[in-house]
């Protein structure tokens, strides 16, 4: 997981550590999960949930990551994207 903070927004990329360094296509899509994007910092369950409810923008990438979102009530699961075996999953606060 990684935290940028610009001006009065909050972005969180979080991912599954098992897919950094991947890259995924599927019908025009492409998602690469590098760690400098997503970072090199693993965490727990309660940071990410703690962190995607500080989120302003959120990037979530695998599976793991997309349903603990899900489940914490920042994802709508018809709203996941899968590209290739990765799912994926962005969510923006107005």
């Amino acid at each position: 997981m990684k935290i940028y903070r610009v001006q009065r927004e909050v972005l969180v990329a979080v991912c599954d550590s098992s897919i950094v360094g991947n890259t995924y296509r599927s019908d025009g899509f492409k998602i690469e999960i590098s760690e400098e994007f997503y970072g090199k910092e693993e965490v727990g369950e309660e940071e990410v949930r703690k962190a995607l409810k500080s989120a302003t923008i959120a990037n979530i990438s695998g599976e793991k990551a997309v349903k603990l979102a899900i489940e914490a009530g920042i994802i709508d699961e018809e709203n996941v994207l899968r590209v290739g075996d990765c799912w994926h999953a962005q969510m923006v606060v107005l």
